[in-house]
């Protein structure tokens, strides 16, 4: 859980909703420079968001978890669509805003608590989900949580993206350290304002690692959907 003095992102999302504007939302890491989120992205309408997204919530059924719902962009359009969503994050302001918007099922809970036992049908995991996991070797204790929180017939529905472009060489070879940790384990630190959040890693996983565990740990991996920058939508349901 995170608390509001520790919630950079939850008080960029909370200045948005109630000025309609925000200051800059700063992304530090020790992997590369400087960059920023635009708080208004996070408020994107359907319409709005990139293909991949749209084609998970056109797909997801039944009871949705969404996982690290932020603004409740996603929450908010399965709602929309007249489908049965719960919101969770680990952010009380987020959570907050995702009430004022009017999202019926909202909890401040850990995915990954082991008191949160509910089962869903679909459940998922967008911009860049597999961060959540953090670190790949985090994935087996994920997939026992999934195990844990699909019904039969149930599926996760994330998206990631395959960071090795950014280690690609003019003459087409990419320049990683197989030697060093995995390329797609990154850490991030925020700053919204004089809001300054403690470090957390988060992982970007390529298809064929994602599916090397996902076999591992007893579910089937398949590709839905690709973007156009080596980004992916993929779809995990445990073996029958």
């Amino acid at each position: 859980m995170l608390s509001p003095d520790k919630d950079p992102m939850g008080a960029a999302i909370a200045d948005y909703f109630n000025r309609h504007k925000a200051d800059k939302l700063r992304v530090f890491s020790s992997q590369f420079d400087e960059d920023e989120i635009p708080v208004k992205e996070l408020f994107r309408t359907l319409r709005e968001m990139p293909e991949l997204e749209q084609t998970a919530l056109r797909m997801a059924e039944g009871n949705i978890l969404d996982v690290g719902a932020g603004s409740g962009c996603h929450a908010l359009a399965l709602q929309e669509m007249g489908k049965n969503v719960c919101a969770i994050d680990i952010s009380p302001l987020s959570v907050g805003v995702m009430e004022k918007r009017g999202i019926k099922d909202v909890r401040q809970i850990n995915l990954f608590d082991p008191h949160f036992l509910e089962t869903f049908d679909t459940v998922i995991m967008l911009m860049n989900g597999s961060g959540i996991v953090g670190r790949l070797e985090n994935l087996p204790a994920f997939f026992q949580k999934m195990k844990q929180l699909l019904r039969p017939g149930g599926c996760i529905l994330m998206d990631s993206s395959d960071l090795r472009y950014l280690f690609e060489d003019e003459d087409g070879s990419f320049l990683i350290d197989l030697a060093g940790n995995y390329y797609g384990e990154i850490d991030f630190q925020m700053q919204y304002k004089d809001v300054k959040g403690d470090s957390f890693e988060w992982l970007y996983i390529d298809f064929q690692t994602l599916s090397l565990y996902a076999a591992e740990n007893g579910f089937e991996a398949e590709i839905v959907r690709e973007g156009e920058h080596y980004d992916y939508l993929a779809r995990l349901y445990p073996k029958k």
